[in-house]
């Protein structure tokens, strides 16, 4: 074990520039020992240490312990001895240090939670509860932040007993004392309403009290918060209604401690509304009118945009309830409600404008739909759908008749009321749109009292035409053809695509990325019959130009953080490359230079994962769409931007660029490795390179491309044990033995037999070994499907006998087992029509050849002829392979250092046998030449040891 003062001296020098790459080399060099993490966590807790050293040995702990807690199979990677001492000192330590390194010591007791919470660490919420205390309120806020950390998870998880489970053993150690110390936090905020000081601690408490509180009530209602709802309704009120001059922030921007408290309650009371409410009813009132009055009097400032938007969410979930509803029953409260809080929040304020111009990026950001939940805009605007929804013709008639009123004042004087009209426009979205805009497709349903088509064109249609319209009106009119993209016909978009073009040319940042976004949105889109909106032929004589133009848009400033600033226009480049497909191989070279340079300056410094993910889907649809006889030069100008991304080690960039080396290596599978691609085996065999979890599904994917373009020359350098030792690795993790099964797949049929004839004892026995170790389902039904996958090539030597020999080379007879109780029932689990498909002519071929079941197993023919039958009675249908990728989408994917597939080059699914189109008519033609080759021995298995019934219906496909 180290020394506390020698670690910490390398901990020191860590924070020195000169030295800190020797320092965390000798530190990582340490980590082995036993003790190592317990030494970090001392030096942490011990104010014998200057803080620095403190807080770099919290870092150290938090990082080790993300690292080396469990591995990922959830076993532990550290000694039984100092797992315990960390789960019992960590919470101990947490409470008792500063601020900083109190947030660090949190992380880490939240990724040691995420293992094991709640049953390897059922004493963690009774020592967290047994730490809340009256009068510490530094303590309380760490003991909170990691409650919130662990609790918060329940949120967007769906009920299940084993969720109920946790929950239930949460509240029984921590409801009481949570309530206790919200009611003495209450009585600490009175007694100290002149103490800024305080009071700012206090709600900086209260906020994480009120986090608690709605993960505490996210799945149920507690029983304890049950019986004591009036009082918890109290408090509610109180804090939304409160005021203190000491918590008034001098900064217009950002929210302050009381506007994320009110904020907070806000999404309490509509959790509670939503999912308690006949608990709650008769405490809604007051929440209503007190909605009101804080709605008709908060300022217009940024820094209250979050709570703003939460109180429009209450007012939503009220207008949802039939009975509240009623409430807004009443033209004029009805004008009220739209004239004091809908349209003030609809309106554009000096602050939307100020971004507008200063941060263009972010204006387009808050403003696109999926990115502007916690607008004023978005908020109001929901609830005036609600409104709309509840009472249709009058809530209609009054946002019209403002409507109106708003493009009276700015036809009056457009110069100087040019706002008036973006109010009118973003007025008439929100009364226009119902249902849920998708990000897809945008608005698909609409208020049918109003007329899409003739407001565009009377009010809007001009402004993309007129040069010197003032740029936001631009930007609503090409807003409001992005928002109504579902609904605009196909031959009106044929009509105002040129224009959309065209302002791709605006010299402002905000029209043209509007412009962008709109024209990729429209591409991707299909009519009812599946045929694109925009016709591919009507792109490809702009595709030059058109391309050309956002790359220059991309490029006009050559920083790294400049150039992957704006994903809109990469997405668009990206779609415009799907859409040409190989018709248009002019564009194949600038494109390809555009993007290699593009790789070439965001390597420097990855900061826009959005950005990045659509420019490497863009060089994906190159590598897709380009024909075979491009590959060799698309791999030579890729190839050093892609090793110069491995070479150094860019997390953010390595698992695309595997994917994209993985579709080069495929993309001629018949013909020899190209040099170029050559120097790629050794490094993919690096076990290394295979730690890094978010590179081994593409890995996976480029290694068993490798084989299938190299499999003699991989045999003669001996490297068939190393791609078998890499299957054994990933075979042996839950998270990955998918891929090892691909990998297995591939070498299998690839390599001749007798290449691997002296493999295929270890092979099985790691595959037995697991099967005998509570085996995940999904194991059991890729093991299955492996043994199809053998069973039925035959053509290459192998086959069902093939199989019974290998296993009893492992054991003697261990088939019979595995046949009985995992192969034949797990054979009816198989979900994919392919795998399906497999199945079917590997017992059909086991049928009609197998020795073993003729001799060793007669009783497993009727077995496996039953099991073939019940597969056919659903035969799976030849899958369609469809092209057709022009309606996904990424707005949902989280992007990170990991693995984010790209769609562009997604592997499709192989059907190993083509030619078999009618399973059923295949099996029976099959048994039927079986049947002649041997003699009618089949026929008289059949008779002698099938019930009638699959008798009849097998006499049916033999006939067929």
């Amino acid at each position: 074990m180290a020394s506390q003062q020698s670690l910490a001296q390398l901990l020191d020098a860590s924070l020195d520039p000169r030295t800190n790459k020797q320092a965390e080399e000798k530190i990582r060099q340490q980590e082995n020992s036993a003790g190592f993490a317990l030494v970090l966590l001392q030096i942490a807790a011990q104010a014998s240490f200057g803080y620095n050293t403190r807080l770099s040995a919290a870092l150290f702990f938090k990082n080790f312990i993300k690292r080396n807690w469990t591995d990922v199979s959830g076993n532990y990677k550290l000694s039984e001895t100092d797992v315990s001492a960390i789960k019992r000192l960590v919470i101990e330590y947490m409470i008792s240090v500063p601020a900083g390194i109190q947030t660090q010591l949190g992380e880490a007791i939240s990724i040691i939670a995420d293992s094991d919470f709640w049953q390897r660490w059922d004493t963690l919420v009774p020592d967290l509860a047994s730490r809340l205390t009256p009068d510490n309120l530094t303590v309380n806020i760490g003991v909170l932040q990691v409650a919130h950390s662990i609790f918060g998870r329940w949120r967007p998880l769906f009920s299940s007993d084993e969720l109920y489970t946790e929950i239930k053993h949460v509240l029984s150690n921590f409801a009481q004392p949570f309530l206790a110390l919200w009611q003495s936090l209450d009585a600490y905020i009175d007694s100290h309403a002149n103490d800024q000081a305080a009071l700012t601690q206090a709600f900086t408490e209260l906020d994480l009290v009120l986090q608690l509180f709605y993960d505490l009530s996210c799945q149920d209602l507690a029983p304890d918060f049950e019986d004591n709802l009036q009082r918890i309704s109290d408090l509610l009120l109180k804090y939304l209604t409160y005021h203190n001059g000491l918590l008034q922030t001098n900064d217009e921007s950002e929210a302050g401690l009381l506007e994320n408290t009110k904020a907070n309650i806000f999404e309490v009371l509509t959790l509670y509304v939503g999912k308690f409410y006949d608990d709650f009813a008769k405490y809604v009132r007051n929440f209503v009118e007190s909605s009101w009055s804080l709605l008709t009097t908060v300022g217009p400032e940024p820094k209250n945009d979050i709570l703003v938007s939460k109180a429009l969410h209450f007012l939503t979930s009220i207008c949802r309830i039939t009975e509240q509803a009623q409430s807004f029953n009443d033209a004029s409260i009805q004008t009220q409600v739209i004239e004091k809080v809908i349209l003030p929040n609809v309106a554009l304020r000096d602050s939307d404008v100020d971004l507008f111009e200063d941060e263009p990026i972010e204006f387009i950001r808050h403003d696109l739909e999926g990115s502007d939940s916690e607008t004023r805009r978005r908020a109001a605007s929901d609830f005036l759908h609600e409104l709309s929804d509840q009472f249709e013709h009058s809530v209609t008639s009054i946002a019209m008749a403002l409507v109106q009123r708003s493009l009276q004042d700015y036809n009056a004087n457009p110069a100087e009321n040019w706002r008036s009209k973006d109010t009118a426009t973003n007025l008439f979205y929100a009364t226009a749109a119902k249902g849920v805009a998708t990000t897809s497709h945008g608005v698909t349903k609409t208020n049918g009292l109003v007329d899409i088509g003739d407001f565009f064109s009377k009010n809007l249609a001009g402004d993309l035409q007129e040069t010197n319209t003032q740029p936001l009106l631009k930007v609503d009119a090409i807003k409001y053809l992005y928002v109504f993209r579902s609904i605009i016909t196909k031959a009106q978009w044929q009509q105002v695509m040129p224009l959309l073009v065209n302002h791709l040319g605006n010299t402002n940042y905000c029209v043209y990325t509007y412009a962008a976004v709109t024209v990729e949105r429209v591409l991707a889109m299909a009519d009812a019959d599946g045929r694109p909106i925009i016709e591919p032929s009507s792109i490809i004589p702009l595709a030059k130009d058109l391309l050309e133009h956002l790359f220059g848009l991309i490029e006009k400033d050559r920083a790294s953080e400049k150039v992957q600033e704006n994903e809109f226009l990469m997405r668009c480049i990206m779609r415009v490359l799907i859409v040409l497909r190989e018709a248009d191989s002019t564009v194949f070279n600038s494109t390809l230079d555009h993007l290699v340079a593009i790789s070439n300056i965001i390597s420097s410094n990855p900061s826009n994962p959005k950005f990045y993910y659509y420019h490497f889907e863009a060089i994906g649809a190159l590598v897709r769409f380009s024909p075979a006889s491009k590959s060799i030069s698309l791999a030579e100008a890729l190839f050093n931007p892609f090793v110069y991304v491995l070479q150094n080690g860019i997390e953010e960039f390595m698992p695309y660029v595997f994917q994209l080396l993985a579709a080069l290596v495929e993309a001629e599978p018949n013909a020899p490795l190209p040099p170029i691609l050559q120097p790629l085996i050794a490094p993919t065999l690096a076990p290394d390179l295979w730690e890094q979890r978010g590179n081994v599904p593409a890995l996976a994917r480029m290694l068993s491309a490798l084989v299938v373009r190299s499999p003699t020359e991989m045999q003669a350098n001996n490297q068939i044990e190393s791609v078998l030792g890499i299957f054994q690795k990933l075979v042996s993790s839950k998270a990955f033995e998918n891929y090892g099964f691909d990998l297995l797949e591939t070498v299998v049929s690839t390599f001749a037999p007798s290449a691997i004839d002296q493999y295929w004892v270890p092979l099985l026995t790691v595959i037995l070994t697991r099967l005998q170790r509570q085996p995940s389902n999904t194991f059991q039904l890729r093991f299955v499907r492996f043994y199809h996958f053998v069973a039925c090539r035959d053509d290459k030597g192998l086959g069902a006998d093939f199989f019974v020999a290998a296993t009893d080379r492992v054991q003697n007879d261990v088939f019979r087992g595995l046949y009985l109780s995992i192969i034949l029932p797990k054979t009816q689990e198989l979900a994919r029509p392919i795998d399906q498909k497999i199945a079917a002519v590997s017992l059909t071929k086991a049928l009609a050849d197998s020795q073993a079941f003729v001799n060793r197993y007669p009783k497993g023919w009727p077995l496996t002829c039953n099991a073939l039958l019940k597969l056919l009675e659903d035969p799976p249908l030849p899958s369609k392979q469809t092209d057709n990728i022009l309606d996904q989408d990424a707005e949902e994917i989280s992007f990170g250092v990991g693995f984010t597939q790209l769609r562009t080059i997604a592997k499709p699914q192989t059907d190993d046998f083509p030619e078999i189109t009618d399973l059923r008519k295949w099996v029976g033609h099959y048994l039927k030449s079986a049947d002649q080759r041997h003699g009618g021995r089949l026929r008289t298995v059949i008779q002698q040891a099938l019930s009638p019934d699959a008798k009849s219906v097998l006499d049916a496909y033999m006939s067929l």
